[in-house]
């Protein structure tokens, strides 16, 4: 990632929402044309690049609500809090209860398929939250890649469709209709595919995530 990590000294917190990157369990839609070794490799390396880009913005809290188990991808500095609740509408509305309830701030949050996210990027939706209500971006596929909130309740997200075209369509939806201001981010590309995995690495050509995929290509070709 590039170096543009910002001065210390802000509040809020950032949560990050992931699975222990495990074969078999994360990135199946990678598998094929990569194993399911490779494609937990990949994303191992695209959650380091996101914890190491949090990391780098002054928030008062950095929490990763993991499903699974800590590996050597977590950096210092992050409160680890377990995931609960079954579908992902009920992971996330809890990551962002759990968190709030820990510390009553802002939270924003943020998965694990976004390894060219940046700590300026991370910092606009902090800033967002200073002037609205809530903040959201997009991603490419219809879904959503990052979602703040001022003040978090569950009945923000539980019952939004998932992992649909339409996810993301319909969360904004929510939180207009709730009559939430909110402030828009750049919409970015999920991992979700081996075509998704070439056009993130060519867009951060310094990252883990760019790196792995780098040293995939070139064990295929011997």
């Amino acid at each position: 990632m590039p170096d543009d990590a910002i001065p210390s000294g802000g509040g809020g917190q950032i949560v990050v929402i992931a699975k222990e990157p495990l074969p078999g369990r994360v990135k199946t839609r990678l598998t094929p044309p990569f194993t399911p070794a490779e494609a937990a490799a990949l994303a191992s390396a695209a959650l380091a690049d996101t914890l190491d880009a949090v990391a780098r913005v002054p928030v008062r809290h950095r929490v990763l609500a993991l499903r699974g188990r800590t590996g050597p991808w977590l950096p210092p500095g992050f409160t680890v809090l377990p995931q609960r609740g079954d579908g992902l509408d009920e992971r996330l509305a809890a990551a962002f209860d759990d968190a709030h309830r820990a510390h009553p701030e802002p939270v924003v949050l943020i998965g694990m398929d976004t390894p060219q996210v940046t700590p300026s990027l991370l910092m606009s939706a902090m800033d967002e939250l200073v002037r609205c209500d809530a903040v959201f971006g997009p991603a490419a596929d219809g879904g959503f890649w990052l979602l703040g909130l001022r003040r978090p309740d569950p009945a923000l997200l539980l019952g939004v469709p998932m992992s649909l075209p339409v996810t993301g369509a319909e969360q904004l939806r929510r939180l207009r209709a709730a009559g939430l201001s909110v402030g828009l981010l750049p919409s970015l590309r999920d991992v979700d595919t081996a075509e998704d995995a070439a056009a993130v690495a060519a867009e951060a050509p310094s990252s883990r995530f760019a790196a792995a995929l780098a040293g995939i290509r070139v064990g295929v070709t011997r």
